[in-house]
């Protein structure tokens, strides 16, 4: 009987945080995740899934299919949806600080961290993904694991931010986690 080969995709990021956590995910599905952290020019658009697209437009000019590339929002209901898909450039300009005092005084700390995942398995043909959990603001920064708006961000049913959970923690509850998981069942089906 011959040995299987390792399933092996690229991940297409500049952010570290995000390729660890998706290569745990995707070791649970005996797939290698490599990193190619190349910085993708973004687009800024009202729509995830738009700038996942354009982020697969820039990606396939420099790498080699199959790749993953990613985007994350994080949509808060107070605050009519913001910062969405603009969370990124949202939280270099202003910091979680400032999130925090923009809710100040605020009751409804609702809010859903949304993952879109494109999967590119040649030039012409690509597949979404989608990954999401909802939560709360939290009304302090807590814990010291995770990376940009995971300190401020209380999964519904958790009494801990994201912040304070190891990443195997994290990944269980995660848009991103959950993203990478419908992509590793996906792909051990049909890779």
């Amino acid at each position: 009987m011959k040995k299987e080969e390792k399933r092996v995709i690229k991940f297409v990021t500049g952010n570290k945080h995000k390729f660890k956590e998706a290569r745990d995910v995707m070791e649970s599905y005996e797939i290698e995740l490599l990193w190619i952290p190349l910085p993708i020019e973004e687009i800024q658009s009202d729509s995830l899934e738009e700038v996942a697209i354009s982020k697969v437009l820039s990606a396939i000019m420099i790498v080699n299919p199959p790749f993953i590339v990613e985007d994350t929002g994080l949509f808060i209901k107070a605050l009519n949806g913001f910062p969405g898909p603009f969370a990124s450039y949202i939280f270099r300009k202003l910091g979680l600080d400032n999130i925090l005092k923009l809710m100040y005084g605020i009751e409804n700390r609702e809010a859903m961290f949304v993952a879109i995942g494109a999967l590119v398995f040649d030039t012409n043909i690509f597949k979404i993904f989608r990954g999401e959990v909802t939560g709360k603001i939290a009304h302090e920064k807590r814990g010291r694991h995770g990376f940009g708006y995971d300190p401020i961000f209380q999964p519904s049913g958790q009494e801990d931010t994201l912040a304070q959970l190891s990443i195997n923690e994290k990944n269980m509850l995660s848009h991103r986690g959950k993203l990478f998981r419908k992509i590793g069942e996906y792909l051990i089906k049909n890779f």
